[in-house]
């Protein structure tokens, strides 16, 4: 989950690396620090806290001239948030200096072996152990920086990227990957090495793809990729298709409020090229025959967090559609309960990073099982997408606030291609039902910009239940997944108690929480739709209020009937009852943003979180 860059070329390191730090400060927050080279020598800043903090001390305490560097921004595991446990992390003799995403599982015994032999490890981390097994083997293998990586990879266990830089030679960085991303920009002044391309998005939009178990070596105007035992191998080329003002504010206060802005675009870029002109769906990505996909008898989604909220939303529609029983699955306890998987399976993993590391050892287990595989992604290049038999991408463009937004909205949609894709083939529906929902699902890029532009009503509700302690959160069908969003945001944003809840199930236990005053958002499904659903809600609501709740409903316009039943109506547009949750997540997303802005809290960088969770 750290973020990494390294640079090696004819321009000033430092100005690059401190700028490609600040892009993926996302990536973690509790420390950052950086190293160069110069003059024979190897010089090292680094300090707990934001990257401001860095800032500050390299504003005190200033950094050499030097066209190699490296840099880092940390979200712990190994060690607390500390100036000492902060990367990058350096050899007894001062020789090498390396920063680390990841774990490394036998580290101890890796630092009871390095102690015994008598040296002294500064840090807590799992790191550090690294640095010094590289001074080892370096005079080992001829000072060979590659063969030295090589040699210590072969030691390491777990998942881990490393980049490494020697003040003995100062005009090449190496780099490493297990399980963990790291990437390679091409450009003409110089080359980089990265976990996201939006550390060097500003210099060059041509990259490779590094592939697992891969070292690269990387000099001002070379770039060399081998495997671990060193092999050359040919890196997967390709070019970044947004540039470094996409992931600037661009005039907002906030990311958030930018990318919460950006939704309604979003999601027409994810359907471009999709639906042609008689709104059939094409796409062209998706490698898998059709003929295979005729014989799939069982979907399962594995996702983390907000993309298993949308694998929710995806298994109501695909079941409709598709008649295929659809299991959405945590990543996380996915492998490790011998599920029923096999050849008749089509395991689709969501990611908004492509990294998630719990959501790729599930792929990986599936695929271990004959499964086919899809992987619904926003990264092009990112190791879910490589290792998937067939990938869709959500082309909703960087999306730099922790908590999603716009990835929530867009996995949606690219899962409701692979559903209506499904249907298409497998004969299950009539075409033209299938271009009705393509219609519907084309128009919903208005449906959510209308919802942005009538937002100032769920603001005002915000800021007026700023000291609340607790909010809990209502749905049905689609309603219920939405819940949940609107509870995580909630909670990742404004630090305070939020559930979501089943409306249904409120009262075989969660109403014990409803006490006099306590907000209750409830997603109420559209009385036009399934009528019973509407009716069920509102008794859930009359139980709440009975009990002093107060109400906020998210209901369609038009729907007087809820009136007598809520103490505030935020309204959404009518639209089929599927595609509700596109437009129902957008009031709960303003809403988490200004609780946690009434509440004084860092929204784009919330606390103990980082954006791409690429740790198990």
């Amino acid at each position: 989950m750290c973020g990494i860059i390294g640079y090696v070329g004819h321009k000033q390191a430092l100005e690059i690396v401190v700028a490609g730090l600040r892009r993926m400060e996302y990536r973690g927050y509790d420390s950052a620090g950086l190293a160069v080279i110069a003059d024979g020598g190897l010089e090292v800043r680094k300090k707990a806290g934001k990257l401001s903090n860095l800032e500050q001390l390299l504003g005190e305490d200033p950094l050499p001239s030097s066209t190699t560097g490296i840099g880092h921004t940390r979200w712990a595991t190994h060690g607390g948030p500390t100036d000492r446990n902060a990367h990058p992390h350096v050899s007894s003799d001062d020789r090498i200096a390396v920063i680390h995403n990841g774990i490394i599982e036998n580290f101890h015994t890796l630092r009871t072996e390095l102690e015994a032999a008598g040296v002294q490890l500064e840090s807590e981390t799992d790191t550090e152990v690294v640095a010094h097994l590289m001074a080892h083997t370096l005079p080992e293998v001829g000072n060979s920086l590659p063969l030295a990586m090589q040699a210590v990879c072969s030691r390491l266990q777990g998942a881990f990227t490393l980049v490494v830089v020697d003040r003995n030679q100062p005009d090449v960085v190496v780099g490493a990957r297990r399980n963990s991303p790291l990437v390679v920009g091409l450009g003409t002044d110089g080359n980089f090495l990265a976990s996201d391309v939006s550390a060097f998005v500003a210099h060059t939009r041509h990259a490779l793809e590094l592939g697992q178990d891969q070292i690269v070596v990387m000099k001002a105007d070379s770039v060399v990729v081998t495997d671990f035992d060193g092999n050359v191998v040919e890196a997967k080329p390709f070019d970044i298709d947004w540039d470094a003002s996409a992931a600037e504010k661009g005039g907002y206060e906030l990311f958030m409020l930018k990318e919460i802005s950006e939704q309604p675009k979003a999601v027409a870029d994810s359907l471009l090229g999709r639906i042609d002109e008689n709104f059939r769906i094409t796409l062209d990505e998706l490698s898998i025959d059709p003929a295979v996909l005729q014989h799939i008898n069982k979907v399962i989604v594995i996702a983390c967090g907000t993309a298993a909220h949308a694998g929710m939303v995806a298994k109501y529609a695909i079941e409709h559609w598709t008649h295929l029983p659809v299991d959405v699955e945590v990543a996380s306890e996915f492998r490790y309960r011998d599920p029923i998987v096999g050849p008749d399976s089509l395991v689709i993993a969501i990611s908004q990073s492509g990294e998630t590391m719990d959501t790729l050892m599930g792929l990986r287990y599936a695929k271990s099982q004959g499964a086919r595989t899809l992987a619904i992604c926003n990264t092009v290049g990112s190791t879910i997408p490589r290792e998937s038999d067939a990938v869709i991408y959500t082309y909703a463009g960087p999306e730099i606030a922790v908590a999603s937004t716009k990835a929530f909205l867009t996995q949606i949609t690219a899962t409701f291609l692979v559903g209506l894709f499904l249907a298409q083939v497998r004969g299950t529906m009539f075409e033209d039902e299938i271009r009705g929902i393509l219609a519907d699902l084309d128009d919903m890029p208005r449906h959510v910009d209308l919802v942005l532009d009538t937002a100032e009503p769920i603001r005002e509700l915000a800021r007026s239940l700023a000291s609340a302690r607790s909010v809990l959160f209502l749905g049905r069908h689609v309603g219920y997944p939405v819940a949940l969003e609107g509870a995580l945001k909630l909670k990742e944003l404004a630090y305070m108690h939020a559930e979501g809840f089943p409306a249904g199930e409120l009262k075989h236990g969660p109403i014990a929480l409803i006490e006099e005053g306590i907000p209750v958002i409830v997603i109420v499904p559209s009385p036009k739709g399934r009528a019973v659903l509407h009716d069920k809600i509102v008794s859930n609501i009359q139980e709440v209020r009975a009990r002093g709740a107060q109400v906020i409903a998210i209901a369609e316009e038009g729907d007087e009937s809820i009136i007598p039943f809520a103490d505030h109506i935020i309204r959404i547009p009518a639209v089929p009852t599927l595609m509700q949750p596109l437009v129902a997540v957008v009031p709960l997303q303003i809403f988490a943003c200004e609780m946690a802005t009434g509440k004084g809290h860092d929204v784009d960088q919330p606390r103990n979180l980082a954006k791409s969770v690429t740790v198990e």
